[in-house]
C-alpha cells in the first residue's frame, strides 16, 4: 500500500494557542496521537490502511509539529484538555484514539479525564512510570538535556520549548499502574520485542487494564514505522473485533532483568 500521503493541515483554537490537526477517510474517528518531539508524520505509513476503514484524525500536541505552544506549563493534563477541544470542534463524540510512546501516555490521560469520549484503545509503547518503564539508556540522558536546555533558554523561545517537550519524559504526569483500573474500555497493549520500554512495565500495565490484550511485534520501540503493516493489522483486527494475531513470543521477557515493584 502506498504510504503516498497528503498532510493538509488545519488549525482549532485551543485556549492561548492553535492546535494542528489532520484528518484523512471517513467512518467512525480514530485519533492518533504522536510521541515525544515528534509530529503526526510520525504515522505517515500507517495512514493509508487505518483510513481506509476509519476517519482518521491525527493531532499535533501542544508545543509538537505545527501546534502552537502558549503559556503556562506544558503537561499532559493541558493536553488532554486540547485534545477535547479538538474533538468538540470537530463534533466528535467519542472515538477510538490510538497513542503512542508520550502519545500513549497521554491517551491514558484523556481516557481518564474523559472517559466517556473514548470507545476502544490502542497503546503503543506507553508507560505509567518514567524510572521503572523506561530502559536507562534512554531515560537518564534525559535529565542532563533537559539542565542544559534550561540553561540555554535565555537564548531564545526556542531551547525553552525543546526544554518543556523533553521534560515531559522527565516527569511522571499523575497517573500510576493502580490507575489503569479505571480504564474501562477495551484496549490493546502493542510494543516491539526489543521495545524501550520494559517488559515487565507493560505486563504490569496490561494486568491492571481491565479488559486489555497484549500484542508483541518484532522491532523496537518505533514498530509502527519499522512494521506499518504488521502494526494496522493488529490494530484493525483488535478495533473489529477480532483476534490479535500477534502472540507473545516465549523468550520475550528474557530481554528484560528489572522487575518492577
Amino acid at each position: 500500500m502506498s504510504d503516498s500521503v497528503q498532510f493538509d493541515v488545519r488549525y482549532i483554537d485551543c485556549a492561548d494557542t492553535q492546535i494542528a490537526y489532520y484528518t484523512w477517510g471517513t467512518g467512525k474517528p480514530l485519533v492518533l496521537l504522536h510521541g515525544n518531539g515528534e509530529d503526526s508524520r510520525y504515522f505517515t505509513a500507517c495512514i493509508p490502511y487505518l483510513s481506509h476503514f476509519y476517519r482518521v484524525i491525527a493531532v499535533d500536541s501542544r508545543g509538537h509539529g505545527k501546534s502552537g505552544r502558549g503559556n503556562g506549563k506544558l503537561n499532559f493534563d493541558r493536553m488532554a484538555e486540547d485534545l477535547r477541544t479538538v474533538l468538540d470542534a470537530l463534533g466528535v463524540d467519542q472515538a477510538h484514539i490510538l497513542g503512542f510512546s508520550d502519545g500513549g501516555n497521554l491517551a491514558i490521560k484523556f481516557a481518564l479525564l474523559y472517559p466517556q469520549r473514548v470507545d476502544k484503545l490502542i497503546l503503543n509503547g506507553a508507560n505509567v512510570s518514567m524510572l521503572r518503564g523506561v530502559v536507562p539508556w534512554v531515560q537518564l540522558p534525559v535529565y542532563p538535556a533537559v539542565a542544559l536546555l534550561t540553561a540555554l533558554s535565555p537564548l531564545g523561545a526556542e531551547f525553552k520549548n525543546k526544554r518543556d517537550v523533553l521534560a515531559l519524559m522527565a516527569h511522571g504526569y499523575g497517573v500510576g499502574l493502580r490507575d489503569l483500573q479505571l480504564i474501562d474500555q477495551d484496549t490493546l497493549v502493542i510494543v516491539g520485542d526489543h521495545d524501550m520500554i520494559y517488559a515487565r512495565h507493560t505486563q504490569d500495565m496490561v494486568r491492571q487494564l481491565p479488559h486489555a490484550q497484549l500484542a508483541v511485534l518484532q522491532g523496537s520501540h518505533f514498530i509502527a514505522a519499522e512494521s506499518p503493516a504488521r502494526f494496522c493489522l493488529n490494530c484493525l483486527r483488535f478495533l473489529q473485533g477480532g483476534g490479535v494475531p500477534d502472540a507473545v513470543p516465549v523468550n520475550w521477557m528474557v530481554h528484560d532483568e528489572k522487575p518492577n515493584r
